[in-house]
């Protein structure tokens, strides 16, 4: 029997693209070819439920992608942090968020503090 583990995403392709047929033409009950497919399903099953770790953003991306999820402006990220200058220079990475900023930014918008203090690259570090 051809069968392998499935430990990365082209062994993945390669059990879909392997058991796809034995959904067009289904084998006899008991048949090698019915075991194979059984195999086949369960170890493409024990894949996709495998738990994947999902990296958290840095604070940057997170502020960024809170803005375009929620539809909140610049402008609005401006007045909870204080100037246009200090907003450009933290979402530009020219300068870091600072503790009374993860502060503003964790109670008004209920952005999760611990991703906001989580380190990250200014552009000249890079």
């Amino acid at each position: 029997m051809d069968i392998r583990a499935i430990q990365t995403e082209a062994d993945y392709d390669w059990a879909l693209a392997e058991v796809t047929p034995y959904f067009e033409s289904e084998p006899e009950l008991g048949s090698p070819a019915s075991d194979r497919f059984m195999v086949l399903t369960t170890l493409i099953e024990a894949y996709e439920n495998r738990p994947w770790k999902i990296e958290a953003p840095d604070p940057i991306d997170a502020i960024n992608l809170f803005i375009e999820q929620h539809n909140r402006t610049r402008a609005e990220l401006v007045a909870l942090l204080g100037s246009q200058s200090r907003v450009s220079e933290v979402l530009n990475r020219k300068r870091r968020l600072t503790l009374p900023m993860v502060h503003k930014l964790a109670t008004h918008w209920h952005l999760p503090a611990e991703i906001l203090v989580r380190p990250y690259h200014l552009d000249q570090e890079r």
